[in-house]
C-alpha cells in the first residue's frame, strides 16, 4: 500500500510515518508513505499557495491552480511508475462523509495506492473538489490543517494492510466493516502485575477458559 500526502508541511508529515509502527512498516516494505510540498509547483518569486477569497471573508484560501498543479504531477508520476494500480484521491475537509473503521477497511482492500490532500487556511477554493474523488473528515471539530486528519488515514489503514502488525490477530480483529460504533468499544485489559494496591485481575481471565473469556469481553466493552 502507497500513501502520497500533499501537504505545505511535508517535514511534519515525514517524521511522523517515520515513527513507530508506521517506520517499521515501511522498512518492512509493507507500505510507502511519501510527503510532497504544494509550494514546490508555485510559480511566483515568494511560492505563493493562497488568497484572499471572493466576496470577503476571514483568512486565506488554497488556490486550485497550485492545488491542482500539485495533484497533476504526482498523478503523472504515479501514472508512470505505478500503471494499473487502483488509486483514491482524498482531500481533507468538512464533508458529509467520516473516517471510521469501516471506511478504513475499505480503503485498506479496495486499493492500492491513496492520495491525501491536506487543506489549511481557510480550506480549499471549491473548484478543486471536481479533481478529487471524495473529501473525507476525521470528525466535527476544527483544525489548523489536514496533516494531523491525513496521518490519522495513514495509520488507521495501514493497521489493516497484511504485515503491518506483528501480531495477525490484532489485525484480524481490526479487518471487520463495523457498522455499529458499539463494536469499536474496547474490553479492559489488564497485565503483570496480578495485583497492585489491593486491586487484582478478574478471575474469568486467569481461568484459561478462552470461551468464558471471550464472553466476559465481549459483556464488557467500556
Amino acid at each position: 500500500m502507497r500513501f502520497d500526502i500533499l501537504t505545505l508541511f511535508p517535514d511534519v508529515v515525514r517524521e511522523v510515518a517515520a515513527s513507530s509502527i508506521l517506520g517499521r512498516a515501511q522498512r518492512a516494505g509493507s507500505i510507502e508513505v511519501h510527503a510532497h510540498d504544494i509550494r514546490a509547483v508555485a510559480t511566483d518569486t515568494h511560492r505563493t499557495v493562497d488568497d484572499t477569497p471572493y466576496g470577503g471573508g476571514p483568512g486565506m484560501l488554497l488556490r486550485v491552480d497550485v492545488l491542482v498543479a500539485a495533484l497533476e504531477k504526482l498523478k503523472a508520476t504515479l501514472e508512470r511508475d505505478h500503471a494499473g494500480a487502483r488509486r483514491r484521491t482524498i482531500a481533507l475537509s468538512p464533508s458529509k462523509q467520516v473516517f471510521s473503521q469501516a471506511v478504513a477497511a475499505h480503503y485498506a482492500t479496495h486499493f492500492d495506492q491513496i492520495t491525501l490532500v491536506c487543506g489549511h487556511y481557510e480550506g480549499f477554493d471549491a473548484r478543486f473538489f471536481r479533481y478529487v474523488d471524495e473529501t473525507l473528515s476525521v470528525g466535527t471539530f476544527v483544525l489548523t490543517g489536514g496533516e494531523l486528519p491525513a496521518l490519522t488515514v495513514v495509520d488507521a489503514v495501514s493497521r489493516l494492510v497484511p504485515g503491518v502488525l506483528g501480531h495477525g490477530a490484532s489485525a484480524q480483529e481490526e479487518s471487520y466493516a463495523f457498522t455499529d460504533d458499539a463494536t469499536l468499544l474496547e474490553y479492559p485489559q489488564y497485565t503483570r502485575p496480578a495485583e497492585f494496591r489491593g486491586e487484582g485481575v478478574p478471575d474469568v481471565l486467569m481461568s484459561g477458559n478462552h470461551a468464558a473469556i471471550a464472553t466476559w469481553r465481549r459483556d464488557n466493552r467500556q
